[in-house]
């Protein structure tokens, strides 16, 4: 399919500008005059200027070029770059058309094993991110960052509000996981939270976070998509959202789960949402961190290590007696990344669930097995499973 028709070129102004041999702009290629191919390209930016989803963030459709202005300007990462930016996706008529083009374009992307980071825009366009896995026959494990839940049932509460709601009844249902990082207790109901344990999804409030920000990375290790909502970053590092909260993630904090997320190699797009430039400073340093936290990602991306292979002489293997069912738990440790998986014991597994049958964890959930304890992402993963 020729992208062309769906996209406009990004603005002269942008990549007109002096930017030096060893800037991330002079080592991509980027859609100016024509379009580059994206064929053979290990990710491709995507702005999209949409910003009918949203009732209380109008401006978000300004966001991408922004972005791009800080993005452009840094400098090159480690790493043999193979990036496009395919410029600005054309949106829609209305916004279920909106949606329809991000999947068709992820599709494509995903199919040629391109991975699409989208430059929002409102949050729901995150839905179009998810569809665009609907037809490659594989369950997906979705990594949402957020200071709410955006589970709204009320057909009157904008679309950005009742996303991830859309999700969880989307048929044919794909979704396999979801964990939600950052939320803030004060900005969510108890009866989203109860839902969200009912499906036996997890959900890491913020404080739980700032507790150990590394334990949350076996959560965002097993994630195929991410979602990151700004609102998630406290608006002293984050002004630009007309949503910002006076508490949140630190652009730091931000930049870490970023740098996690790009060291995954199951995650296949990333998704950066509800920039609003019209409540940045002057000084737009909301794209700033936002500029950074990409840039992170895609420095994640060019580390990883592509551990996969559990029987190789790459792992060490622990076989933990159990004093109850299962008799035993497995876990691998990498020799190179010291990173740990443990194997969930089922007795039949259907075609769908074989990559799921060994999950990232840490080595608190070891810790906790050897005490003769089932660590909990344990007994998520086995119920999700069953």
């Amino acid at each position: 399919m020729d992208l062309t028709i769906l996209f406009s070129p990004i603005d002269e102004a942008i990549y007109s500008a002096d930017y030096p041999a060893n800037s991330f702009f002079k080592n991509i290629r980027a859609y100016t005059e024509k379009m580059p191919e994206y064929k053979g390209a290990h990710i491709a930016l995507i702005g999209i200027k949409e910003e009918r989803g949203t009732s209380t963030n109008q401006g978000t459709a300004q966001g991408p070029d922004e972005i791009r202005k800080k993005l452009y300007a840094l400098k090159k990462g480690t790493g043999a770059y193979t990036i496009v930016d395919l410029g600005n996706l054309n949106p829609g008529i209305d916004l279920d058309e909106t949606y329809l083009r991000i999947s068709e374009v992820c599709r494509i992307l995903l199919e040629s094993n391109v991975l699409p980071i989208l430059l929002g825009g409102s949050h729901d366009l995150d839905y179009g991110q998810y569809r665009g896995y609907e037809d490659l026959q594989k369950l997906v494990s979705f990594l949402n960052i957020d200071a709410s839940f955006d589970l709204e049932e009320n057909k009157n509460a904008s679309p950005s509000k009742q996303h991830i709601h859309k999700m969880l009844l989307h048929e044919p249902n794909y979704l396999f996981g979801y964990t939600h990082l950052a939320h803030q207790l004060y900005l969510v109901d108890a009866f989203s939270s109860a839902v969200l344990e009912k499906l036996n999804f997890e959900a890491h409030r913020l404080g739980q976070m700032r507790t150990n920000l590394n334990e949350m990375e076996p959560a965002i290790r097993n994630a195929d998509m991410m979602s990151f909502d700004i609102t998630a970053i406290k608006s002293s590092d984050a002004p630009g959202n007309a949503n910002a909260q006076p508490f949140g993630l630190t652009g730091e904090e931000a930049c870490q789960i970023c740098w996690y997320a790009g060291l995954n190699e199951k995650l296949s797009s990333a998704g950066f949402f509800e920039y609003n430039p019209n409540y940045d400073d002057i000084h737009k340093k909301t794209a700033s961190v936002i500029a950074t936290m990409i840039w992170y990602f895609i420095e994640g991306f060019y580390n990883r290590k592509h551990e996969s292979n559990f029987k190789s002489n790459d792992f060490l293997k622990y076989v933990v007696a159990m004093p109850v069912q299962p008799e035993a738990i497995t876990f691998y440790k990498s020799k190179f990344t010291e990173k740990w998986w443990m194997e969930v014991s089922v007795v039949r597994v259907g075609a769908k669930y074989p990559r799921n049958t060994i999950v990232p964890c840490s080595y608190a959930d070891y810790q906790t097995a050897t005490k003769g304890e089932i660590p909990e992402r344990y007994i998520n993963a086995l119920a999700k499973i069953s």
